[in-house]
């Protein structure tokens, strides 16, 4: 359970970061990005998995990249959704994606290696 809020509140602050790096990437305040953090973790759980397991071939033809598709299809969900979570165009969720992705697996290392 520890692990699991902790993983929560990495990803809030990576939502955070996105949203000083990537324009047109927003997110007010640090309830919106806890909120949103926890709405992206659900679609990703459930609409995320469903989506990677039927797309598994070409996620191996472009050797993974693919699924930062995936996962900027998922941001536009979300910012749909939610007031105070917002991404204005496909490339900002997609450059996005590619931010996040990056600042999770650092701060991932960061506090549980």
């Amino acid at each position: 359970m520890k692990h699991l809020i902790i993983n929560w509140l990495l990803s809030t602050i990576s939502l955070i970061l996105v949203s000083y790096i990537i324009p047109g990437f927003v997110v007010k305040g640090f309830i919106a990005a806890l909120i949103a953090a926890l709405v992206i973790g659900l679609i990703n759980a459930t609409l995320g998995l469903f989506l990677k397991i039927i797309t598994i071939p070409i996620t191996i033809i472009t050797f993974g990249v693919f699924l930062l598709v995936i996962n900027a299809f998922i941001l536009k969900i979300a910012s749909s959704l939610l007031n105070g979570f917002s991404v204005s165009s496909y490339w900002a969720a997609f450059a996005g994606a590619v931010v996040l992705a990056i600042i999770n697996v650092v701060l991932n290392k960061l506090v549980f290696d």
